[in-house]
C-alpha cells in the first residue's frame, strides 16, 4: 500500500495532542511522541483520545465541499475560493480543500500511533475497544478522502519520511476495501457502549458507517443485513421533535458525533457561525432558492429548523448560545438513525427506481411521521420510489453534508447538478464531482501524487 507525503507527517509528528473533550471524561497527556510515552494503557487511552481531538478538525469547512457544491448552498457574495464550490470551478490551489486533505491525514496519523502500541495495552477488552476505535477513525478519514478526491495515498501505519514508497495513489478499490475491513474489526471489537462517556465510537457506529461505505459500493445484499440490525436497535430512537435532534445534544437519536464545547479556544469550532451569523456578513452555506422550493409548504417542523427567511436564509440547525461567535459549542451529527432508516430504505430498493417493499415504506414512513408528513400506506398498495427516498433524504439530511454523495449513490449528480449549474449560469463536467488533489500535495510528493482529469 502506497501513500501521503512527508509534509503531512512532518506537521503531525510535531503536533502537541490538545486536551479532550469534557464528554469523554479522561485526563489527556500533554504530548503524545513515540520516544518513553505508550508505556502502558492509560498513555494509550490518551492517543485514542487525540484522535478525538483530530476529529474535531474534518468538519470545519466540510459544508463548503459538499453542501455548498450541490444545489443546496451557495454564498453571498460568488468571492474568493468559496465561491469555485458553488460555480463548480475548484482550483488544486483551493485552502479549503488542502485543509481538509490535512485534517483527515491527521486523524489516519493518530490512529495508526495508537494502532503501533496496542501491545502495551495488557486488558484484552480494553485492547480491542482502543483498536475498534481507532481503525473507526481510520476508516472515516480514508471514506471521507476516497469520496472526495477518488484514489489517494492509502495509510496503513505510522511512516517518516524516507518511507517513499508510500507516495503515489492508491485504487479506489483498494481504498474503499481497506475502509471495509477497518469498519468490519470496529464493528467486532467494540461495545454498545464505551462506558466512557459520549462522544466515542460504539458498535453501533461503525456498523452505520459500515452499512454506508456498502451502499456506495452498490453492495445492497449487505447494505440491508447491517441497516436491518440497527432500526431494531433499542440503544436509538428518534426524537419527538425534529428540533431536538439539533438543540438537545447527544440524544438518543444520535450514532456519532463530533463534540464541541461553547467558548473554549481548544474545542470550539465556528462551522456554526459561517453558517449563521456569518451567513449574514460573508454569506457562506447560504440556502438557495432551489432548496427552499423543494420543501413542501405543510413541511412546518422541519422548515423551520432548517432556516429562517427573514434572516438571509441562515442554516437553523446550528443556532449557537457561544458567547464568543467563533467559539461554538454545536456538535457535528456524523450519523443517526433518520439517516440509518432511509439508508434501509435504500439497500432494499437496491438501485431500482422503486418498491413496495413494507420494510421499505415502514422505515421510509418513521422518518416521515416525525416530522408530521403524510405517510405511505402499509397495506401493501404503496409504492416508494427512487426519487421520494433521494428528496426525503434532501430535507431531513439538510445541511449535514449529505446531499452530493447521496446524488451520486443514487446515480442522480450529472443531471441534478447538471441543471443546477445550468440554470445558475454555471459549466458542470462529470470530472467536478470529484475534487482537485491539493497542488502541494502534489509538489511535495515530486510529481508521485498525479491531479485528477479535468484540473
Amino acid at each position: 500500500m502506497k501513500n501521503i507525503k512527508a509534509y503531512i507527517f512532518l506537521i503531525c509528528l510535531t503536533m502537541i495532542f490538545c486536551s479532550c473533550q469534557q464528554e469523554l471524561d479522561l485526563a489527556p497527556p500533554s504530548f503524545i511522541g513515540d520516544n518513553g510515552f505508550y508505556e502502558n494503557a492509560e498513555q494509550v487511552e490518551g492517543g485514542v483520545v487525540a484522535i478525538y481531538d483530530g476529529l474535531q478538525q474534518v468538519p470545519l469547512r466540510e459544508f463548503a465541499l459538499l453542501e455548498m457544491r450541490s444545489d443546496n448552498t451557495g454564498t453571498r457574495t460568488s468571492e474568493g475560493d468559496w465561491a469555485q464550490f458553488e460555480s463548480f470551478t475548484v482550483q488544486p490551489t483551493n485552502l479549503a480543500i488542502g485543509e481538509y486533505w490535512q485534517a483527515n491525514y491527521n486523524v489516519i496519523f493518530r490512529a495508526n500511533q495508537v494502532i503501533k502500541h496496542l501491545g502495551v495495552v495488557t486488558n484484552e477488552t480494553q485492547k480491542k475497544q482502543f483498536e475498534g476505535e481507532a481503525k473507526f477513525a481510520r476508516a472515516m478519514a480514508h471514506f471521507n478522502l476516497v469520496r472526495a478526491f477518488g484514489a489517494v495515498p492509502l495509510i496503513d501505519r505510522v511512516i517518516i519520511q524516507t518511507d517513499t514508497e508510500f507516495f503515489g495513489r492508491n485504487d479506489v478499490s483498494e481504498v474503499m476495501g481497506f475502509v471495509e475491513a477497518d469498519l468490519t474489526t470496529a464493528v467486532e471489537f467494540l461495545p454498545e457502549n464505551t462506558g466512557s462517556g459520549a462522544g466515542r465510537a460504539t458498535k453501533g457506529a461503525a456498523q452505520a458507517l459500515l452499512a454506508k461505505v456498502k451502499l456506495t459500493r452498490g453492495d445492497y445484499v449487505a447494505a440491508e443485513n447491517i441497516l436491518s440490525s440497527l432500526v431494531n436497535n433499542t440503544n436509538y430512537a428518534l426524537q419527538e421533535n425534529y428540533n431536538d435532534v439539533f438543540y438537545t445534544e447527544m440524544n438518543n437519536e444520535i450514532i456519532f458525533a463530533i463534540p464541541y464545547l461553547d467558548d473554549n479556544a481548544t474545542e470550539s469550532q465556528d462551522f456554526s457561525f459561517e453558517m449563521t451569523l456569518g451567513g449574514r456578513a460573508s454569506g457562506l452555506n447560504f440556502i438557495t432558492d432551489n432548496f427552499v422550493a423543494s420543501i413542501d409548504a405543510s413541511d412546518v417542523e422541519r422548515t423551520i429548523t432548517l432556516y429562517d427567511a427573514n434572516v438571509n436564509r441562515a442554516v437553523g440547525k446550528f443556532l449557537t448560545q457561544s458567547a464568543n461567535v467563533r467559539q461554538c459549542g454545536n456538535d457535528w451529527i456524523v450519523l443517526r438513525l433518520a439517516d440509518v432508516l432511509l439508508m434501509h430504505s435504500e439497500a432494499i430498493l437496491a438501485g431500482g427506481a422503486s418498491t413496495q417493499s413494507l420494510q421499505a415504506i415502514q422505515s421510509y414512513n418513521k422518518v416521515r411521521v416525525r416530522a408530521g408528513m403524510p405517510a405511505l400506506a402499509e397495506d401493501g398498495s404503496a409504492t416508494l420510489t427512487k426519487q421520494m427516498l433521494l428528496d426525503e433524504r434532501r430535507v431531513e439530511l439538510a445541511f449535514e453534508n449529505h446531499r452530493f454523495y447521496d446524488l451520486i449513490r443514487f446515480g442522480e449528480a450529472e443531471n441534478v447538478l447538471g441543471a443546477f449549474a445550468a440554470a445558475n449560469g454555471y459549466v458542470f463536467a462529470p470530472t467536478d464531482l470529484l475534487l482537485p488533489i491539493p497542488q502541494r500535495e502534489i509538489n511535495v510528493s515530486g510529481g508521485a501524487i498525479t491531479q485528477n482529469p479535468g484540473y
